[in-house]
C-alpha cells in the first residue's frame, strides 16, 4: 500500500467518526455520576458515553452471584446530589435502579452507547484531538469516534473474568469450579457441599445467601480479615424519617455524620490499631460465643485497614456460622483433588462445588490500547496528579475512587474539577491541557502508584508495576484520604505550573 493510499483510508476514516466536546468511557457508578455534572455544571456540551457491557452498571451490572451487594453505605455510596432513601446496605438490583433514576430523570440515556467496547484511543497533537475506536459486540462492526477530552470512568478492574489462582490439581476436580464474577444461570447448588475461597467482601456476601440452599459451605481463607458488624440501618435517618423531614435534608445530614465517624475511625485505626482490633473482634465473640476459636479465624496479623473491611449488616454470615451450616476453616492450599481440596496440614475438604472468590484482574483504564503522537502509551511510565491526571497525557482525566470510603465520593469530586478544568480551558481559549512536573519537582522520589505499608488489597499488589508512579508531594500522588481531598481538590490553582495549556 503506498502512502498515498494509506493516506486517502485514513482521511475516509476520520470523515467517518462522529465527534463530541468530550468522551465518557463506562455507565458504571463513575461515568452515570460524571456525565451528570457534565449535563449541570457544562449544559450545552456534546458527549457521548460508551459501554462495553449491554446496560448500565458495571460492577452492579457484571456480579449475578447470590446476594450480591455494596459493602459500602448507600448515604456515602449514593451521590451526593440524589438522596438514598433505602437501607444502607443495598442489593445490587437497588442500586441499578437507583442508578436508573438517574439517568431518566437527567436525559441520560441518549448519551449511552452500549455494547461498544474500546479497542484504541489515540492522541494527535497535531488535531488536539482523540480518536477512539470501538468494537460492537452484537455485531463485530468498529465505530469511530473523536473528541477534545477522554475521561476515564471504567473501573479499575477487568468485568470479563476474575482473579483465581493456578492451584495444583484443578482439573483433577471432580465438581464444578465458579468465580463469583461470572455466576452461571444454572447454577443449583442444593443438596451440594461447597466450598467457598476467600474471606473477603464477596466470601462474607455469599455464605449467608447459600448457606440454607446447599448441605453445607465452608468458609476455607488463606489468613484471617477483619469484619465490621451492625443493623442494615441508620438510627438517625429513621428518626428524621418519623419526623417527616424533606429526604434531601436527611440524605445530607446523614451522609455528613457517616463521613464524620469515618474519619474518626480510620484515625484511630491508625492511631491505635490494637484497641480497634480488639473491638472488631469481639464483636464477633459477642456473635458465635466465648468457645469459638476466634484466635485462629477471625484475628488478622495486619493492623486494621491495610486492606477493606467488609461491613457484615445483620452479622448475617457469622449468623450461619453460628447455626453450623456455615464453617471456617484457615488453611493453605497443597493442591485440587477429585473429591475437593487437600490442605497443607492434611486435611481434605470434600466439596461438590467450590467458589473461587480470590477477587479481581486489576484493569488499568480498561485496557484500552492508548497511543500518544504515535508512540505506545505506557502508564507507569507516567506520574499522577493527584490520582486524575498523568504526565505526557494531554486532555485526559481518570475516576478512581477511595479504598477507605465510597468510591463515588470521588467521583463527585472529579466531576467538579473536570468541569472547572473545561471552563477554565474555554476562558483561556486553550485546546489543550496536560499535567508536568516543575522545575522544583524533578528531584521528589518516584513511588509506586499506593503505598503498600497504608495498603495492600492483592490486586493492588499483584499489578502494581502497571499502574502510574506517585510522588514524594501531595499534588502528585492519590493520598485515598476523602477528608483532606474533599478541600484539597477544589482548591486546586489551576494555574499553577504544573498545568500546561496550548
Amino acid at each position: 500500500m503506498n502512502i498515498e493510499t494509506a493516506r486517502s483510508i485514513a482521511h475516509s476514516a476520520s470523515l467517518a467518526a462522529e465527534h463530541f466536546d468530550l468522551l465518557i468511557v463506562g455507565a458504571g457508578i463513575s461515568g452515570i455520576g460524571s456525565a451528570f455534572h457534565l449535563t449541570t455544571q457544562l449544559p450545552g456540551t456534546s458527549f457521548v458515553i460508551l459501554e462495553a457491557q449491554e446496560s448500565f452498571g458495571g460492577t452492579w451490572l457484571t456480579h449475578k452471584y447470590p446476594g450480591i451487594r455494596s459493602d459500602s453505605d448507600l448515604h456515602t455510596f449514593g451521590y451526593r446530589f440524589k438522596p438514598w432513601v433505602g437501607p444502607p446496605i443495598a442489593t445490587a438490583a437497588e442500586i441499578r435502579s437507583y442508578m436508573g433514576e438517574v439517568i431518566e430523570e437527567n436525559d441520560l440515556a441518549r448519551h449511552i452507547r452500549y455494547k461498544h467496547r474500546i479497542v484504541s484511543a489515540r492522541w494527535s497533537s497535531e488535531t488536539n484531538l482523540w480518536t477512539i475506536e470501538a468494537q460492537k459486540s452484537d455485531s463485530g462492526e468498529r465505530a469511530t469516534f473523536t473528541a477534545n477530552f477522554l475521561w476515564m470512568c471504567q473501573g479499575y478492574y477487568r468485568h470479563s473474568e476474575g482473579y483465581t489462582p493456578d492451584w495444583p490439581g484443578m482439573k483433577d476436580f471432580a465438581g464444578r469450579i465458579v468465580h463469583p464474577q461470572r455466576w452461571p444461570e444454572d447454577m443449583d447448588l442444593s443438596d451440594k457441599k461447597v466450598i467457598v475461597i476467600g474471606s473477603g467482601a464477596t466470601a462474607a456476601t455469599l455464605i449467608p445467601n447459600i448457606a440454607d440452599k446447599c448441605v453445607h459451605v465452608t468458609m476455607l481463607q488463606r489468613s484471617p480479615t477483619y469484619f465490621r458488624l451492625g443493623r442494615n440501618a441508620i438510627e438517625l435517618a429513621e428518626e428524621l424519617r418519623r419526623l417527616q423531614v424533606d429526604e434531601a435534608w436527611i440524605h445530607e445530614i446523614v451522609r455528613r455524620k457517616i463521613l464524620f465517624e469515618q474519619d474518626a475511625f480510620t484515625k484511630r485505626c491508625l492511631a491505635e490499631p490494637e484497641q480497634v482490633k480488639k473491638e472488631l473482634i469481639s464483636q464477633i465473640t459477642a456473635v458465635l460465643g466465648p468457645d469459638y476459636d476466634v484466635a485462629a479465624h477471625f484475628t488478622p496479623s495486619y493492623r486494621p485497614w491495610r486492606q477493606r473491611i467488609a461491613f457484615v449488616p445483620d452479622a448475617d454470615m457469622f449468623m450461619g456460622i453460628k447455626s453450623g451450616k456455615a464453617s471456617v476453616v484457615t488453611d493453605e492450599i497443597e493442591c485440587f483433588a477429585k473429591q475437593g481440596i487437600l490442605l497443607k496440614s492434611g486435611k481434605m475438604l470434600e466439596a461438590d462445588v467450590i467458589i473461587t472468590a480470590t477477587g479481581f484482574n486489576l484493569s488499568v483504564l480498561g485496557d484500552v490500547d492508548f497511543e500518544v503522537d504515535g508512540k505506545p502509551l505506557d502508564f507507569s511510565d507516567t506520574v499522577t496528579y493527584r490520582g486524575m491526571m498523568f504526565t505526557g497525557i494531554p486532555n485526559m482525566a481518570w475516576v478512581f475512587g477511595y479504598f477507605r470510603a465510597s468510591w463515588t465520593l470521588r467521583t463527585d469530586l472529579v466531576g467538579d474539577f473536570v468541569c472547572r478544568l473545561l471552563k477554565h480551558m474555554k476562558a483561556k481559549h486553550a485546546n489543550k491541557v496536560e499535567v508536568t512536573l516543575r522545575p522544583e519537582d524533578h528531584n521528589m522520589p518516584l513511588l509506586s502508584w499506593i503505598d503498600p505499608e497504608n495498603f495492600n488489597p492483592g490486586y493492588m499488589m499483584r499489578n502494581m508495576h502497571l499502574l502510574p508512579r506517585r510522588g514524594g508531594k501531595p499534588e502528585w500522588q492519590h493520598s485515598q484520604d476523602y477528608w483532606t481531598e474533599k478541600d484539597a481538590i477544589p482548591a486546586i490553582d489551576l494555574d499553577d505550573k504544573a498545568f500546561v495549556y496550548s
